[in-house]
């Protein structure tokens, strides 16, 4: 970051979360409780699905705990951050701070983005090949197919934070977001950036768009299949084992193209504490709602810990 070829400006300013002073502490005390949701619900996801064998061997449940991580690692990549600069109204961050928030942002996102990929196959075949379910989605391939998703997700981020620390800025500048995020801080560069940009927007729809399309493309055959079902009750019963990743899936990408359509800055505001926040938060709710297995495994956790806490007195 330099400004000829003499000084050295290490710190970005944040935008303001919003522009409305003297409501600080409310905004605050909002998003803190919305973190807390996030972190209890999702660990909560998690150590149902660890705690219970059946469920962790199960393909579907299997990939849910690893979405349940990469939701509460995703949210603590920038709500901290957030919290902090509404407490301290110190809005300065580090050239380093910047590029670290950036690559664990695009980190979790993207494996996000590639375990939703991973769940409409795992209901793709458990739908349209019911013979051959057991032998596709083994313990090992699920293993694979998880691993495959945060490998894929750490080389984006690698690739789009080395590419932007390769440009220079001229001085310290406002990032026009409460948050590190590529595009913004790519704005504010001295050097051409021509190149960058086309790299970064055509790995970015591959990235995007090959696993929305993918899941598209899944549920298309899932539906084909599901209407070849002459018992309603069969029908309904694959339905409903579809229906709360599907209502991720329309929650995740719904978000993402609001956030590239919103024309002004408060709209993107909300935009994006939609895809930060409040989808982190919902997810667990989603799959617990109406999940007569996580249900099933709640109330077995229970009973062992009041059994536990029985045997301690």
């Amino acid at each position: 970051m330099e400004q000829g070829n003499q000084s050295y400006v290490p710190v970005f300013v944040l935008q303001e979360l919003f522009n409305q002073a003297g409501h600080e502490d409310l905004i605050f005390s909002i998003l803190l409780f919305m973190y807390f949701l996030i972190l209890l619900g999702n660990l909560l996801i998690v150590l149902l699905i660890r705690c219970d064998t059946n469920l962790f061997h199960t393909p579907m449940y299997f990939f849910l705990s690893y979405l349940s991580l990469a939701d509460m690692c995703f949210a603590s990549s920038t709500i901290p951050i957030m919290l902090h600069n509404l407490i301290s109204q110190d809005r300065v961050i580090s050239y380093s701070g910047c590029l670290s928030q950036i690559y664990f942002f695009l980190a979790f996102g993207n494996s996000d983005n590639f375990l939703l990929a991973a769940m409409a196959y795992d209901r793709y075949l458990a739908i349209c090949c019911p013979l051959h379910y057991t032998t596709l989605m083994n313990t090992k391939r699920c293993f694979l197919m998880v691993s495959g998703c945060w490998l894929l997700a750490l080389f984006q981020s690698t690739l789009y934070t080395f590419l932007l620390s390769s440009v220079s800025f001229c001085a310290s500048q406002e990032i026009p977001h409460f948050f590190c995020e590529f595009y913004p801080v790519l704005g504010l560069a001295c050097s051409d950036t021509t190149a960058i940009q086309l790299v970064a927007l055509t790995e970015g729809v591959l990235d995007v768009l090959g696993p929305f399309v993918f899941i598209v493309a899944s549920y298309v055959r899932i539906f084909l299949t599901i209407m070849k079902i002459s018992s309603s009750t069969s029908k309904l019963k694959a339905f409903s084992t579809c229906s709360s990743h599907l209502a991720v899936v329309v929650l995740f990408y719904g978000t993402l193209c609001w956030i590239y359509t919103q024309p002004t800055s408060d709209n993107n505001t909300l935009a994006s504490l939609m895809y930060t926040v409040v989808t982190p938060m919902l997810n667990p709710f989603i799959y617990s709602l109406r999940n007569n297995e996580i249900q099933g495994a709640l109330r077995r956790l229970l009973s062992k810990m009041s059994v536990i806490h029985g045997n301690w007195k």
